[in-house]
């Protein structure tokens, strides 16, 4: 087995540490541009963009391009870096096809959805890279701001595959009604009809049984917590368990004293 260069694995930590340095300076800035992005990307689903806002997602759009880049040229395990971040580059790459026009190409075999559906996907994964900066992951916080976004989003998502559809979703109120139903685990008799609704629909439904899930598992570990903290609660808690130690070792050392002074 080859000995290890000590320069290049240096040069290697180097880099790590470049890298680590850089996303934690621009860290507040691309959060921001990340909400920004997120609220465009909603705003194009249900209205359309003005030319200034179009302006404004492009130049967003160079940025993210930019900071790519950068972290990936930084980045001392360069394949690592690409298959982790492989939802960020397909929501990078998609906006070139419009900004180029070339979605007119491909407007015949109906995939300009699929292409909105690619990027809504790609900006709720940006969104939670966001929210996890933020609110720090596996918190309760970071949770609920996340459910947030993916009902808001989703329910833009859904309202644009499913607007043109005979019986479908034809208001963003009614769109949003219908993806907390989904996310709640409660259902709606409506059945998207588009392939990119069903696609959407289906992500949305594992969203929703995961966070059912955690919810239901944060809850349980409330109420445990507080029967845990009450004497009176039918299963001992950590309290009762500890003064029931301090009782034996109290017991054991009031024997211990009365066989030295011969009193047993």
């Amino acid at each position: 087995m080859p000995t290890p260069d000590p320069e290049e694995e240096q040069l290697q930590n180097e880099r790590h540490e470049l890298l680590h340095q850089l996303t934690e300076w621009l860290e507040t800035p691309m959060l921001v541009l990340g909400f920004a992005w997120l609220l465009l990307l909603g705003i194009e689903l249900i209205w359309e963009l003005t030319p200034a806002l179009e302006t404004l997602g492009t130049t967003i759009w160079v940025i993210f391009i930019l900071d790519f880049l950068l972290k990936f040229i930084l980045a001392p395990q360069k394949l690592s870096f690409l298959k982790s971040n492989v939802i960020t580059l397909i929501s990078l790459v998609v906006p070139a096809l419009r900004l180029f026009r070339l979605a007119r190409v491909f407007r015949a075999a109906r995939a300009v959805r699929g292409l909105r559906l690619v990027k809504v996907v790609g900006s709720l994964n940006r969104g939670m890279k966001a929210l996890t900066n933020s609110f720090g992951r596996r918190g309760v916080r970071y949770v609920l701001a996340l459910t947030g976004v993916v009902l808001l989003l989703g329910a833009a998502g859904m309202y644009a595959f499913e607007k043109d559809v005979p019986n479908g979703l034809h208001t963003y109120p009614e769109a949003l009604w219908w993806t907390a139903m989904l996310l709640t685990s409660m259902g709606s008799s409506y059945w998207p009809e588009t392939s990119e609704g069903r696609v959407l629909c289906f992500i949305l439904a594992l969203y929703g049984f995961a966070v059912f899930g955690y919810f239901t598992a944060t809850l349980a570990s409330f109420f445990m917590g507080r029967d845990a903290d009450d004497p009176e609660a039918e299963v001992a808690g950590a309290a009762a368990v500890a003064a029931l130690h301090e009782e034996v070792r109290q017991l054991r050392a009031d024997l211990r004293k009365g066989k030295e002074t011969g009193d047993l």
